[in-house]
């Protein structure tokens, strides 16, 4: 794993950059190293540590409070919390350590924990999508090792498969939505999860995958006539043009809107095509799915 910056920090634990530096003043609980330029960064045992201490801090206990505690009552402690989104919480943090940590036994075995108490949707929209949200920006920039990030996908996208799989809704939606991610594109577990929704809504997909290039998208939109397309951009390859990508969209398919969600979204302030609409959050991506 690469060192963390607090930025990552920020990222993964909702704790702003300017909060954690006064924790770092205050308090013991983080002791960061320094570049020779002296910018902080942080090992895995820091990043944990945090995750537990915002957690708690989350849920009623006092900063002053957790930084007198050992690790072994932090844990305890962390363990009693009995409202249910603090559970929820705390497994997505757990889910980062095993990452971090490559434990990948303990990460699949948590997940599976999971889906036979609470069934694969759940899982998906309580423990995976929101442990996709936080680590999506590591992936984004770099921050993971290529092999730690393949591995732990992996994991995901075959929990995902089995959801959209044996998913099954009591109404059928007269709508079609085609999913591709572009040329230079590779992470899909986001398109995935996009088509485990709509199909759990009773709408019809058709999933190309990634990396597609636009004119098999064409061919396939030709033969099929979808309501919609839809991309679920985390990260794309350095050659990759989104405005360009953007402008061939508009040209090739006049007709047929396409719906992006993503990290690429929140980067790209330009003014966009009318026949392309940005679902920037989990929220907009949800009544985009309920307005079908």
């Amino acid at each position: 794993m690469h060192p963390f910056t607090i930025k990552d920090l920020e990222n993964l634990s909702g704790i702003k950059a300017h909060t954690i530096r006064i924790w770092e003043q205050r308090y013991s609980f983080l002791k960061p190293s320094r570049t020779d330029t002296n910018i902080r960064f942080y090992n895995n045992y820091e990043l944990k540590r945090l995750l537990n201490v915002a957690l708690l801090n989350k849920y009623g206990f006092k900063i002053s409070h957790i930084d007198k505690m050992k690790e072994g009552e932090i844990v305890e402690k962390i363990l009693l919390l009995n409202q249910a989104q603090a559970k929820q919480e705390r497994i997505v943090n757990e889910m980062i350590q095993f990452m971090v940590d490559l434990d990948l036994e303990k990460f699949e075995l948590l997940l599976n924990g999971y889906i036979g108490s609470k069934g694969i949707e759940r899982t998906i929209t309580q423990i995976i999508f929101p442990f996709l949200e936080r680590v999506g920006i590591l992936w984004l920039t770099n921050h993971v090792n290529p092999a730690q990030e393949h591995l732990v996908t992996n994991i995901i996208r075959q929990k995902l498969i089995v959801g959209i799989e044996t998913v099954l809704s009591s109404v059928i939606v007269n709508k079609t939505v085609l999913l591709f991610l572009p040329e230079g594109e590779y992470h899909e577990l986001g398109l995935l999860f996009m088509q485990y929704l709509l199909k759990s809504r009773g709408i019809n997909t058709i999933y190309l995958g990634c990396s597609i290039p636009l004119k098999d998208v064409e061919y396939i939109a030709k033969l099929k006539k979808p309501d919609y397309l839809y991309c679920h951009l985390t990260t794309v390859s350095q050659k990759f043009n989104f405005e360009k990508f953007l402008y061939q969209v508009m040209k090739i398919f006049k007709y047929t809107p396409l719906v992006i969600s993503g990290q690429v979204t929140n980067n790209f302030q330009k003014t966009i095509y009318d026949s392309v609409n940005f679902k920037r959050s989990y929220s907009e991506v949800i009544d985009f799915v309920s307005s079908l």
